[in-house]
């Protein structure tokens, strides 16, 4: 009589029947190990445009110009949570939200509404340029969207 390795085994003895079901357990754990995911694929960036109404292009020292915006989702979306922030790469001057804080250059500040303005006061008599960005940050774990908008006024003697 031959033994082999599996008869060796403890008391019970490997048949195959018991060696089949064996296979199939590790093939069933396989697979639901592998299986695809059962999370949803949710979209957490949601597009969106500014529009800008219409604005003086010269600006004096002293001078403020007022910066009127509307954010327009591409669709109806909740959770959508806009900041705004802006970098000042030529000129000397502030930018405030009306009604709100004087921003600083790259801080975020939350706003509360789609509709808003900016006041822009000069503090040189030179050109001013500034880059304002529009973020919807409504997922810190997911990449938001954002719309940048570079703005430029030349003084008024130029």
């Amino acid at each position: 009589m031959t033994t082999n390795f599996f008869s060796r085994i403890g008391e019970i003895r490997l048949t195959k029947t018991r060696l089949f079901g064996f296979l199939i357990a590790v093939c069933a754990i396989a697979v639901s190990l592998t299986s695809c995911s059962d999370d949803l694929d949710v979209q957490q960036s949601y597009p969106f445009t500014v529009e800008v109404m219409p604005y003086a292009d010269k600006i004096a020292k002293g001078q403020t110009v007022e910066l009127r915006f509307e954010i327009k989702p591409e669709g109806n979306y909740v959770n959508t949570l806009y900041t705004i922030r802006y970098f000042q790469y030529d000129g000397e001057g502030s930018l405030r939200l009306v009604d709100g804080p004087v921003l600083v250059n790259n801080d975020r500040v939350l706003l509360e509404s789609k509709t808003f303005r900016l006041n822009y006061t000069a503090k040189s008599d030179e050109a001013h340029k500034f880059l304002v960005v529009v973020e919807d940050v409504c997922c810190p774990l997911h990449k938001s969207s954002n719309v940048a908008m570079t703005f430029m006024f030349a003084s008024p003697d130029k």
